[in-house]
């Protein structure tokens, strides 16, 4: 069984982290998607927040689970017997930092980065970019799934 885990923050997460997830699934049997928690890091939304946003958008989709976690990613797959870890690339500068993390996880262990190329209609868009479009009540939902919509018009 192929299990990967795509790890982020994602805070909140966006239609480019929608669409890595989707493409993936017909790739790997299982994706975690696994919302890393960084207590020197300020979040918009609370990690059950996050979690539910997630577990939402992919509510019926059985090869994926949602879950949180500390510490290394690494250290996570060998937990939950991971083999890959699902990344999604927007630029070049997404490949640079990547490429290190990759690198660095395979000397520490034997898991494998597996890369998939954004899609041009949402290589634009970053959980930074829609923090900032929400913060100044800018038009947000043509950047994040629905899920995430739903919340923010309740608030």
């Amino acid at each position: 069984m192929k299990k990967a885990i795509f790890p982020g923050s994602f805070d909140p997460i966006t239609l480019g982290h929608e669409d890595i997830i989707n493409r993936g699934i017909s790739l790997f049997d299982e994706i975690v998607i696994a919302i890393g928690v960084n207590a020197e890091k300020k979040y918009m939304f609370t990690l059950d927040e996050r979690k539910k946003f997630i577990e939402e958008t992919f509510k019926d989709e059985p090869k994926v689970t949602v879950i949180t976690y500390e510490g290394l990613t690494i250290d996570l797959c060998h937990k939950i017997k991971a083999d890959f870890i699902l990344r999604g690339l927007r630029n070049p500068a997404d490949f640079e930092f990547e490429k290190a993390i990759a690198h660095t996880n395979r000397r520490l262990s034997k898991i494998e980065t597996v890369f998939l190329l954004t899609a041009a209609k949402t290589s634009y868009i970053s959980s930074s970019i829609v923090r900032d479009v929400i913060r100044n009540h800018g038009e947000y939902q043509m950047l994040v799934p629905e899920a995430v919509q739903v919340k923010l018009h309740k608030k």
